[in-house]
Protein backbone atom coordinates (compact mmCIF):
# COMPACT_ATOMS: atom_id res chain seq x y z
CA UNK A 1 0.00 0.00 0.00
CA UNK A 2 1.29 3.57 -0.68
CA UNK A 3 0.40 6.34 1.22
CA UNK A 4 0.81 9.73 0.58
CA UNK A 5 1.06 12.51 2.98
CA UNK A 6 0.86 16.59 1.89
CA UNK A 7 2.09 18.50 4.39
CA UNK A 8 1.49 22.61 4.59
CA UNK A 9 1.71 25.08 6.78
CA UNK A 10 -1.08 26.37 8.88
CA UNK A 11 -3.20 29.25 8.18
CA UNK A 12 -1.79 32.44 9.42
CA UNK A 13 2.29 30.57 9.87
CA UNK A 14 4.14 32.76 7.78
CA UNK A 15 5.19 30.80 4.46
CA UNK A 16 8.30 33.26 3.37
CA UNK A 17 9.23 30.38 0.45
CA UNK A 18 5.86 31.04 -0.78
CA UNK A 19 6.24 34.98 -0.77
CA UNK A 20 9.90 34.16 -2.32
CA UNK A 21 7.71 32.56 -5.09
CA UNK A 22 5.24 34.89 -5.57
CA UNK A 23 7.29 37.85 -5.96
CA UNK A 24 9.13 35.56 -8.61
CA UNK A 25 6.34 34.69 -10.33
CA UNK A 26 4.85 38.77 -10.40
CA UNK A 27 8.76 39.30 -11.61
CA UNK A 28 8.25 37.42 -14.20
CA UNK A 29 5.19 38.82 -15.58
CA UNK A 30 2.33 36.11 -14.38
CA UNK A 31 -0.39 38.03 -13.67
CA UNK A 32 -3.60 36.70 -11.49
CA UNK A 33 -1.53 34.69 -8.70
CA UNK A 34 -3.00 36.37 -5.52
CA UNK A 35 -1.51 33.56 -2.74
CA UNK A 36 1.06 31.10 -3.16
CA UNK A 37 1.82 28.68 -0.09
CA UNK A 38 4.62 26.23 -0.47
CA UNK A 39 4.48 22.38 1.39
CA UNK A 40 5.98 19.38 1.26
CA UNK A 41 4.69 15.65 -0.40
CA UNK A 42 6.18 12.50 0.88
CA UNK A 43 5.21 8.96 -0.34
CA UNK A 44 5.86 6.00 1.74
CA UNK A 45 5.46 2.64 0.58
CA UNK A 46 4.38 0.27 3.13
CA UNK A 47 3.53 -3.72 3.67
CA UNK A 48 0.70 -2.75 5.07
CA UNK A 49 -2.42 -4.11 3.51
CA UNK A 50 -5.59 -2.57 6.09
CA UNK A 51 -6.44 0.70 5.59
CA UNK A 52 -7.15 1.44 9.10
CA UNK A 53 -4.28 0.17 10.68
CA UNK A 54 -1.70 1.74 7.63
CA UNK A 55 -3.55 5.02 8.22
CA UNK A 56 -2.86 4.81 11.77
CA UNK A 57 0.26 3.93 11.34
CA UNK A 58 1.25 7.16 9.67
CA UNK A 59 -0.83 9.42 11.57
CA UNK A 60 1.95 8.15 14.06
CA UNK A 61 4.44 8.88 11.55
CA UNK A 62 3.15 12.26 11.05
CA UNK A 63 2.85 13.17 14.51
CA UNK A 64 6.37 11.43 15.78
CA UNK A 65 9.04 12.92 12.49
CA UNK A 66 7.37 13.90 9.55
CA UNK A 67 5.45 17.17 10.56
CA UNK A 68 5.79 20.09 12.91
CA UNK A 69 2.32 19.78 14.04
CA UNK A 70 2.94 23.32 16.22
CA UNK A 71 3.03 25.12 12.59
CA UNK A 72 2.03 22.67 10.11
CA UNK A 73 -1.57 20.67 9.10
CA UNK A 74 -1.15 17.39 7.03
CA UNK A 75 -2.76 15.30 4.79
CA UNK A 76 -3.32 11.53 4.12
CA UNK A 77 -4.15 9.54 1.28
CA UNK A 78 -3.89 5.63 0.98
CA UNK A 79 -3.96 3.75 -2.31
CA UNK A 80 -3.78 0.01 -2.39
Amino acid sequence: MKAIVNISLKAGVLDSQGKAVHHALDALNFDGVTDVRVGKQIVLQLDETDATKAKESVIQMCEALLANTVIEDYEIELIS
